[in-house]
């Protein structure tokens, strides 16, 4: 069950999902889908309040733009932009935020900058990407080998992304240890199943 302060977390990085899409998109090379900052986000969300509460934080704000809320990059809003050829990235984020966050609770505590990072790439850059190909193939009737082309121009930034949010989640974390649980450890008194 959700309390109110992970409720007031999940609305604040909704909040923060949006403000990143205030910083103008830019499509490389006439991309059909726009670099914008708002994957940040989504690795934030994921690397500051773990799986569950980063990936309902993402949900929220794509229930936000379904309804017709200008949220997206570029101030675009509406089932429409769930129809374009951003559908796969917009269907990853959640995706991506719980990977994001399940794989920085089993980093434990305290955060580390470099499996954050690791973490952010494997949920963030590569399994988000993967589904944005996808779905960037069957809406724009491309091969997936075109649509791994046009995504390939993300990665740099993406990258450079991902390794932001490590270091802003390691402030975060730093500031807030209690954001993510502790990881269970293992005591004297834990009893150990043998096979």
């Amino acid at each position: 069950m959700l309390t109110s302060r992970d409720l007031a977390l999940i609305a604040m990085f909704t909040g923060v999902i949006a403000a990143l899409g205030l910083i103008p998109a830019v499509a490389p090379f006439g991309a059909a889908v726009p670099i914008t900052a708002q994957s940040m986000g989504v690795m934030l969300a994921g690397a500051i309040l773990g799986s569950k509460r980063g990936a309902l934080a993402v949900l929220l704000f794509l229930g936000l733009v379904a309804i017709g809320l200008p949220l997206l990059s570029g101030g675009r809003g509406g089932l429409g932009v769930f129809a374009g050829p951003s559908v796969g990235y917009l269907v990853g984020f959640p995706v991506a935020a719980w990977l994001v966050g399940r794989l920085t609770e089993l980093i434990g505590r305290p955060y580390r900058v470099t499996l954050g990072v690791m973490a952010n790439v494997l949920g963030g850059v590569l399994v988000l990407n993967v589904i944005g190909i996808l779905g960037m193939a069957l809406v724009a009737d491309l091969s997936l080998v075109r649509a791994t082309t046009v995504a390939a121009v993300f990665i740099p930034g993406d990258l450079i992304k991902a390794v932001l949010t490590a270091l802003v989640a390691v402030g975060v974390h730093a500031a807030y240890p209690g954001l993510i649980p502790a990881r269970r450890e293992r005591t004297a008194t834990t009893p150990r199943v043998h096979a």
